[in-house]
């Protein structure tokens, strides 16, 4: 899938809500990732990055279906989600440590969807743990745990 789609989308966005960004395209095994760049972008990420999250879930909708296998359309702004993502998986790796070292149960969350990936994703690097999402709204809380 050509990405050029997708980075008009964005350029006609941004322009519709009065800002002047530029989008920035990286290709990563995962899928293409798209950074809008600019002073002004920094409204995207302003209440937690909710703007954002609004604005992942538009594209994914409209674009992420095209994409072939487990890839999938990432939206960022300013590199702030790149940045929660590092966090999010340090945090689960230092979580998932501690559940195995102290044989206690370790829970992350509440998280959404794109988080809990993160999550497992980052768990599964550490053996001897295993994780299980816990919850039945949008938003689940990640359980790690020692495997038995």
């Amino acid at each position: 899938m050509t990405t050029t789609p997708i980075v008009d989308f964005l350029k006609r966005f941004t322009s519709a809500l009065g800002i002047t960004a530029t989008v920035e395209v990286e290709e990563a095994p995962d899928g293409p990732r798209f950074n809008l760049a600019g002073e002004e972008a920094e409204l995207l990420v302003r209440h937690r990055g909710e703007p954002l999250k609004a604005l992942q879930h538009v594209v994914d909708v409209a674009y992420g279906r095209q994409l072939d296998g487990e890839r999938r359309v990432f939206v960022d702004a300013l590199e702030y989600r790149k940045g929660k993502d590092i966090e999010l998986r340090r945090m689960a790796q230092l979580l998932a440590t501690k559940a195995k070292d102290s044989g206690l149960d370790q829970q992350l969350g509440p998280l959404n969807p794109y988080e809990r990936r993160i999550v497992h994703m980052a768990v599964a690097e550490v053996p001897g743990v295993t994780t299980e999402s816990v919850g039945d709204a949008f938003s689940k809380t990640v359980l790690i745990s020692a495997r038995k």
